[in-house]
């Protein structure tokens, strides 16, 4: 069996787009999509919403979710024609195509480094390696058991 690759596709199409406008966009998405034996597996339309900075003379736009995955051998050449085709598009203000198994990789790798650095820094201060902490009495008082009440004067 072939592995997939997923990927996010977002596009912010211009608030005066039309749902029909959105709807035909998708559908041409779609078309790419399954001529290169790869599917959609969700689509989320988050509607107009306003832009973190203005782009062009647009301060809104609507925003569209795609996450998309496909065969390796062939999602490179899908994902170049998706952006092809949004560049070229009108009605598309911005769009970004990311790559989300890699991003998850990245921050499994980041992860286990982090916990290779520190174990490598609690050996070089001399501490054990990290065991599970025993919780003490003290920890499961509340905060406020060991104050006064307070009272108001006058």
């Amino acid at each position: 069996m072939q592995k997939a690759r997923q990927y996010e596709l977002i596009y912010i199409v211009t608030p005066e787009s039309t749902e029909e406008m959105v709807a035909d966009l998708q559908t041409q998405v779609e078309d790419v999509v399954s001529r290169f034996e790869a599917k959609i597996e969700n689509t989320e339309n988050w509607g107009k919403r306003k832009l973190a900075y203005d782009i062009g003379s647009f301060n809104e736009g609507i925003y569209i979710l795609n996450l998309i995955s496909g065969p390796v051998d062939k999602v490179a050449e899908m994902v170049s024609e998706i952006e092809r085709r949004l560049r070229v598009d009108d009605r598309v203000i911005r769009y970004l195509v990311v790559r989300v198994d890699e991003v998850y990789r990245v921050a499994e790798r980041t992860a286990s480094r982090r916990g290779r650095d520190r174990a490598r820094r609690r050996q070089a201060r001399g501490l054990p390696p990290e065991v599970a902490q025993v919780e003490s009495e003290s920890d499961h008082k509340s905060p406020k058991a060991n104050e006064e009440p307070k009272t108001e004067t006058p």
